[in-house]
C-alpha cells in the first residue's frame, strides 16, 4: 500500500535512515491516510534516542517537548513534527500517564502500547505499511478495537474509554464487543481524568456523524461523566407530542442537529430538567418551566466540564429559549433578539428544527410551520435594521441627562422608549422619543 507522505516527513525519515536509524510515520496520520482523510498532523517514531535525534537534526529548530518520554519536536516551515523514540510504558498509577517509559529498539514493541488497532500502524516508503495488530482489517470492518487486552489499555489511561467512543462516533464505526465490555466495566475509572480532557473528547464525540448511536449504546458511560443525564434515561413523557422517552428524544435531536458544537451540546442538555418538572393531568404529561430547569442544570454541567465562559453563556441561552419559537409573534421576536442577539436567535432555528425531529411524527408539521415563520421574522428584523435594543435607539443617556433626567431615571426611560418602539407606539426618531419620554415623566 502506497501512502503519500509530505515532503517534510519524507525528509525526516530519510535523514534518520541515513544516520543508521529506523523511522516511520505512525498513528493517526496513517489511519487517516488509509481512510482517504487529510491528517491534521504527522508523527514520526524511531529507534534513535532523543539525543541522537538532536544530533541528526543539529542546526535545525528543535523543541525539547518531552525528553523523558522520548519526544522532541522538529520545526520545519513553521510546522511541528513530533519525533518519538520507540518505547514501552511502565505502570499508570494515576490511570492517566505512565510513571516511566523504557526505550526499546523494536517498532512492534512500540506500537503494541498504543490504544486502538487503527492507531497502531506505521509507514515509510521503503518498508511500506507495518500493521501488526490488524488495523487495516478493522478499518475495513469499521470497528474500533483495543490493541491487546482491552482492560489493560483502559487501566493504563481511562480517557481511552471516551476516545473509543469519539473515534466510533466520528468515523461512524462500531466498537468491538470485548472492547465495549471493558468500557462498560471500567467506566468508573473516568473519575481519575481531568474535566478538560473529558470535555475535549465529549465535544468531538458529539459532532460525529454516529454520535447518537454511540451515546445510545454507551449511555451508562455518558451518565458517568454527566450524572444529570440518568433521570432522563427511560423517562416516559406520556405526551401526545412525544413518541419517545426523554433520553431517546434527546438522542434523536442530537442526530438531527447540524454537526455544530454549540447546537449538538445544546441538544444533549436541553431537556435535562424535564424529569424534575413532570406533572400528569388525566394521563397527559406536562413539563412546565422545564427550559429554565434545564438551563440551571446545563450551567452546572458546563461549569464542571470547565468549558469557556462564552460557550457556557451561549449553550445555556439556547437551552433556556429552546421552546421560544413555539408561541412567539413579531414583537416577541424583537424582544428575544434584543436579549440574546441575532446570531443566537438564528441558532435557535437549528435548535428548534432538531427538537422537532425528536418529537412525534404527526406533530412535526405544526412546528415546521412555526420555524419557517420565525425565520421570516428574523429576516425582516435584520433586513430592516429594526430597533431591538436600547443601544439602537435614536437617543442615548447623554440626551436624557441633558434633558434633566438623573440616575435610574435614565435607564428606566430608555427601556420605556424601547418598549414603545417595539410595540409600534412611536417611531425610532430622536424628537418622537424625547417627546414620549418627557410626557411620561410629567
Amino acid at each position: 500500500m502506497k501512502i503519500n507522505i509530505p515532503d517534510s516527513v519524507g525528509l525526516i525519515i530519510k535523514k534518520l535512515n541515513a544516520a543508521g536509524f529506523e523511522a516511520y510515520a505512525v498513528g493517526g496520520c496513517i489511519r487517516d491516510s488509509v481512510m482517504g482523510r487529510k491528517p491534521n498532523d504527522w508523527d514520526i517514531c524511531t529507534n534513535a534516542v532523543p539525543e541522537k535525534v538532536e544530533e541528526v537534526f543539529s542546526g535545525m529548530h528543535i523543541i525539547e517537548t518531552g525528553l523523558k518520554h522520548g519526544t522532541v519536536t522538529l520545526m520545519i516551515d513553521h510546522v511541528g513534527y513530533e519525533i518519538t523514540t520507540y518505547r514501552t510504558e511502565g505502570t499508570y498509577s494515576d490511570r492517566r500517564k505512565p510513571d516511566y517509559v523504557t526505550f526499546v529498539t523494536s517498532l512492534r514493541e512500540d506500537v503494541k502500547r498504543r490504544d486502538f488497532t487503527v492507531n497502531a500502524m506505521a509507514y515509510n516508503d521503503t518498508d511500506g505499511l507495518r500493521d501488526y495488530f490488524g488495523g487495516i482489517s478493522d478499518l475495513n470492518e469499521r470497528i474500533i478495537r483495543c490493541v491487546g487486552n482491552a482492560e489493560e489499555r483502559f487501566n493504563e489511561d481511562a480517557l481511552r474509554i471516551l476516545r473509543a467512543m469519539r473515534f466510533a462516533a466520528v468515523f461512524d464505526f462500531d466498537i468491538e464487543p470485548a472492547t465495549a465490555a471493558a468500557m462498560h466495566k471500567l467506566k468508573g475509572l473516568l473519575s481519575y481524568i481531568s474535566a478538560e480532557r473529558i470535555a475535549a473528547e465529549l465535544l468531538k464525540l458529539l459532532c460525529g456523524k454516529g454520535a447518537a448511536h454511540i451515546l445510545r449504546e454507551f449511555s451508562d458511560i455518558i451518565a458517568e461523566i454527566i450524572p444529570e443525564i440518568r433521570p432522563s434515561i427511560g423517562f416516559d413523557q406520556h405526551s401526545k407530542w412525544h413518541a419517545y422517552d426523554v433520553w431517546e428524544h434527546t438522542l434523536r435531536t442530537v442526530d438531527a442537529a447540524d454537526a455544530d458544537t454549540y447546537i449538538r451540546l445544546t441538544m444533549l442538555l436541553h431537556d435535562l430538567g424535564k424529569p424534575e418538572c413532570y406533572t400528569n393531568t388525566n394521563g397527559e404529561g406536562h413539563f412546565y418551566d422545564h427550559a429554565k430547569a434545564s438551563e440551571r442544570i446545563a450551567k452546572k454541567v458546563l461549569k464542571r466540564l470547565k468549558l469557556s465562559n462564552e460557550m457556557i453563556s451561549t449553550v445555556t441561552t439556547l437551552v433556556r429559549y429552546h421552546d421560544a419559537y413555539g408561541q412567539i409573534g413579531k414583537k416577541g421576536m424583537k424582544r428575544l433578539v434584543g436579549k440574546i442577539g441575532m446570531k443566537n436567535a438564528r441558532r435557535l432555528l437549528d435548535v428548534t428544527y432538531a427538537d422537532m425531529c425528536g418529537q412525534a411524527s404527526d406533530k412535526r408539521m405544526l412546528k415546521s410551520g412555526k420555524i419557517a415563520s420565525a425565520a421570516l421574522m428574523l429576516d425582516e428584523i435584520e433586513r430592516d435594521n429594526e430597533c431591538v435594543t436600547v443601544s439602537s435607539l435614536a437617543i442615548n443617556g447623554n440626551d436624557l441627562l441633558a434633558a434633566g433626567l438623573q440616575g435610574r431615571e435614565i435607564g428606566k426611560a430608555l427601556n420605556s422608549a424601547l418598549e414603545g418602539v417595539i410595540e409600534g407606539d412611536i417611531e425610532n426618531s430622536k424628537n418622537e422619543l424625547m417627546d414620549y419620554i418627557m410626557k411620561g415623566m410629567s
